[in-house]
């Protein structure tokens, strides 16, 4: 049973928690994590790409010159690919990239980037975090605090509107709650910070 520091959002150590191993002490599968992940980036894709084939583009009904006797290469029309202001050869069209992948590959992927924050020494737990009003100077300061130097991401139990005003100016930094955390998240922020409440929240659901 992973046990780790539980700090203040001056950085002093306060307590200890003994997590799961359920959730934070599996075996890591990386395959996992890849799925998913390819799986969220598919899902966000627009898939309004569009072009025209050579059936849609203004012109060249005409044949350009007769089929022999020219020297020239024989052309039926001037909207073939090979021609400027021809159409494209298998034209991308809009379409649906999105799929879906089983309720066990994403709850197993989550629990192994979960663990894999623990292992990596990636992971902080704070005793609480809350603002009495949205400024970024003083969020800036918690992470000053919690030797924060690249992208992290903060995870409460609830919403917290003044902890997301404050975050949401500081680059390469996120706020999420606990129902809406996800595995391409936490694999894009360097290190993965959440609140003991949100831990225990975590459990709940994912033991």
């Amino acid at each position: 049973m992973p046990k780790i520091d539980v700090l203040n959002i001056k950085g002093e150590k306060v307590d200890e928690i003994n997590l799961s191993d359920n959730v934070f002490g599996i075996e890591v599968n990386e395959h996992a994590i890849y799925e998913v992940v390819k799986n969220h980036l598919a899902n966000k894709r627009q898939g309004t790409q569009s072009a025209k084939t050579r059936a849609e583009v203004r012109g060249g009904g005409r044949k350009p010159w007769r089929q022999k006797g020219t020297g020239r290469a024989r052309q039926g029309s001037t909207r073939s690919p090979q021609w400027i202001g021809g159409g494209v050869v298998f034209a991308p069209k809009p379409r649906d990239y999105s799929y879906t992948i089983p309720k066990k590959v994403r709850r197993l992927a989550l629990k192994s980037i979960l663990t894999s924050k623990v292992q990596n020494g990636e992971l902080i737990v704070l005793d609480g975090i809350s603002m009495e009003t949205p400024k970024t100077k003083e969020f800036a300061g918690i992470m000053a605090n919690l030797k924060l130097d690249k992208k992290a991401l903060f995870v409460t139990a609830e919403k917290n509107e003044n902890v997301v005003k404050s975050a949401r100016n500081i680059v390469g930094v996120k706020t999420a709650i606990v129902g809406s955390m996800n595995v391409y998240d936490i694999v894009n922020h360097g290190t993965f910070v959440i609140t003991r409440e949100a831990v225990e929240k975590v459990e709940e659901v994912y033991e």
